[in-house]
Order: C-alpha cells, then sequence, then structure tokens
C-alpha cells in the first residue's frame, strides 16, 4: 500500500490549501482559533476521530510524552465512534489524496501524524 502512504499528508489548517491536497479533513475536535470556514477549505471536519479530550489534555504537545501519547491514541482509535470515522477515512484515500489537517503547530507530534501512520499500515 506505498501507493496509498504517499497519497497521505499532514498539514497545519492554516497553510493555504495546495494544488496536491486533494481531499482535506480537519482532525481535531475543536475548530481552529481565529480561522474563518473558507479560509481554513476543508473538505470534511472528522471530529469523532480526534483523540479525547482527557488524552489531549494529559498530552498537552508534551514532545517527551509523544510516544506514550501515540499508543494510547491508537487504543482510543479501537473504540466504535472512531473507529468508524477511521474507515470513512480509509475510504477517502481510495478516491486519490488526503490532507489531514491540524491547528497544532507541531505537525509531527500531532494526532494527524498518527492518523497518518495508522492509515499508511492498512
Amino acid at each position: 500500500m506505498t501507493g496509498a502512504r504517499s497519497a497521505i499528508r499532514v498539514k497545519r489548517v492554516y497553510e493555504a490549501p495546495g494544488p496536491d491536497d486533494g481531499t482535506r479533513v480537519l482532525v481535531d475536535r475543536i475548530w481552529p482559533r481565529g480561522l474563518s470556514k473558507e479560509r481554513a477549505a476543508i473538505d470534511v471536519w472528522l471530529k469523532p476521530v480526534a483523540p479525547s479530550s482527557e488524552l489531549r489534555r494529559w498530552y498537552g504537545h508534551d514532545p517527551a510524552r509523544f510516544d506514550e501519547f501515540a499508543r494510547r491514541y491508537e487504543v482510543e482509535l479501537a473504540d466504535p465512534e472512531r473507529r468508524d470515522a477511521l474507515a470513512r477515512l480509509s475510504e477517502m484515500i481510495v478516491d486519490g489524496p488526503l490532507t489531514l489537517l491540524t491547528a497544532t503547530r507541531a505537525v509531527a507530534g500531532s494526532q494527524a501524524a498518527v492518523l497518518a501512520k495508522v492509515l499508511g499500515r492498512r
């Protein structure tokens, strides 16, 4: 599934849309501060795939906690609502490139990066 892996991108939602973005999906539970829906240019806001508020608060984007955050988040992705949302993302990949969007500054340490890794393994 190398093609699918290369078709998954992770970006900040504040970045301008690119010609290779394909379907743009916001994977945050909370709408990004100060960003209009028009400027965000998202196709889908998939809140159910986001980590729980409890996990998000525990993580606090502390780089030292990222590996444990990723592990816990992958466990959360097995719950029915998140599993269904993850399946929806998997279906979107079939239609072409997929860009996972997050408001997080450190994109490599975000849930979007974890999702891209999980989707790339499917």
